[in-house]
């Protein structure tokens, strides 16, 4: 199967452009340039490695339009002629493709409800869906759906209608996110999730002992005992401190001021019960808006961020106090972390807290859950989905005491391997390639169906939770 991929790769780096381009290397590559190896660079710190394959692993050979309209992430969304003029160039690269090659299936990823994104899938379509048999497309945004009948005027619906339904093959990343393509009247549906590969493959041997021992050694502290110098081996040196990971982009939408607001909130908490351990919060990630990053340097000049002076760790036999550096605030600004950085952050954190408003799926969850990290998210549509059945640390959004309570009650659990488990067994790049390329070729005529193809068929086989 023959596939026009019209999407961009990184950069500017996210979580849409990553997974295109582990789409891309899965499938053997860009067709359009033969002879070369077509896989993950293994020397950029951006992209975990994938192993090499061929065109014809997964039977889809893939021909790339890198549609790239923005150079980096403040760029994104923004209105510029220029945009348009490139627009229009990658649409004649794909026509041309589709002459060229043979290809008859076109992949596009549409816009979430924004009107200048939606200018751009209008383009996109009208130029180049008259000229492809197939249509696929993989909504890695949400919220198009809603907008529509919201806030768009009808002759906005009235376009977007006529040139977006009817598709071949809409793929969701969640079952909770059928909303948009159902909208738009799909004749077939699948949901996808994505996936990843496995960054932390020596969680048994090393990152799961220091969990326990770090997990061990705070439970004797929480219960007002000293630890012993042998309960503080394998732990760091400091499981007093319950570290606390915020990793995404630095907007108040992905929830960073509430997880900072929580942090002071449940250090006072442990202060008033006297308690032998404090949370500290590192926040790695790039800043789309500047009044945002000067807004976070203002909040942790506060006095409720300031470390107290209760942090130190006594042992049976010496207070360590002395040998530990001071700690001035418990809030630590990183910047983007990518490449081992990212991997040692997942791997020295005791929680991750992620309690975004707008995620259509939350490629940083399954990284958490690839290290056995406990995590803190918000009760958002899809969050069950990706989640282990029954987990706990769920929050409203924006809803700070609720994340402070639920980070204090995540220092006493020990669910490592289930969270590990649950990324091994639903969100590995392997299964992912797979349930998407079997989409792909549920569109062709000879692919075998179930049942008959129509805007309520669900392949429920490529769900996170089958």
């Amino acid at each position: 199967m023959k596939v026009v991929v019209f999407a961009h790769t990184p950069p500017p780096h996210h979580g849409q452009s990553y997974m295109v381009q582990l789409m891309l290397d899965g499938f053997g590559g860009d067709q359009r340039k033969k002879g070369r190896t077509f896989r993950t660079n293994y020397s950029d710190p951006d992209f975990p490695s994938l192993k090499p394959t061929r065109a014809g692993d997964f039977g889809i050979a893939c021909y790339h339009v890198n549609a790239r309209l923005s150079s980096n992430l403040e760029d994104i969304g923004a209105v510029r002629p220029g945009k348009f003029f490139l627009l229009f160039g990658y649409c004649l690269q794909a026509i041309w493709c589709r002459f060229r090659y043979g290809v008859n299936t076109f992949y596009y990823v549409p816009a979430p409800g924004k009107q200048a994104a939606l200018y751009r899938d209008w383009l996109v379509m009208f130029f180049c869906r008259p000229f492809f048999k197939k249509v696929v497309l993989h909504w890695h945004a949400t919220g198009m759906a809603k907008w529509l009948e919201t806030a768009a005027q009808m002759r906005t619906r009235s376009l977007t209608y006529q040139l977006m339904k009817q598709v071949d093959l809409s793929v969701v990343l969640l079952q909770s996110n059928l909303a948009d393509p159902l909208k738009l009247m799909p004749q077939r549906v699948a949901a996808v999730a994505n996936g990843i590969p496995d960054p932390c493959s020596s969680f048994e041997l090393e990152v799961h002992p220091r969990r326990l021992a770090r997990y061990k050694a705070r439970t004797i502290l929480l219960a007002g005992q000293n630890v012993t110098a042998a309960d503080l081996e394998n732990t760091g040196g400091d499981p007093h401190i319950f570290k606390v990971l915020f990793l995404a982009h630095c907007t108040r939408e992905k929830g960073l001021f509430d997880t900072v607001d929580a942090i002071a909130l449940a250090n006072q908490q442990l202060v008033a019960r006297k308690a032998a351990v404090r949370i500290r919060l590192t926040i790695a990630g790039d800043f789309l808006n500047a009044l945002e990053k000067t807004e976070l340097q203002q909040r942790l000049l506060q006095p409720d961020l300031k470390a107290d002076s209760f942090y130190a760790v006594r042992t049976g036999s010496s207070d360590l106090s002395g040998a530990l550096a001071p700690v001035e605030s418990w809030v630590e600004y990183r910047g983007f972390a990518r490449g081992r950085e990212k991997d040692r952050l997942f791997s020295e954190c005791d929680c991750f807290c992620f309690p975004s408003y707008i995620e259509s799926f939350g490629l940083v969850l399954a990284e958490a859950m690839a290290f056995g990290l406990p995590i803190v998210t918000t009760r958002r549509p899809g969050t069950p989905e990706l989640l282990p059945p029954g987990y706990c640390e769920l929050v409203d959004i924006r809803a700070p005491d609720q994340i402070a309570e639920a980070l204090l009650a995540a220092m006493s659990k020990t669910s490592f391997q289930p969270l590990r488990h649950h990324f091994v067994n639903h969100f590995t790049v392997e299964r992912h390639l797979a349930s998407l390329a079997a989409a792909f070729r549920s569109v062709e005529p000879a692919y075998p169906t179930e049942s008959p193809a129509g805007p309520a068929q669900l392949a429920s086989q490529h769900s996170p939770a089958s």
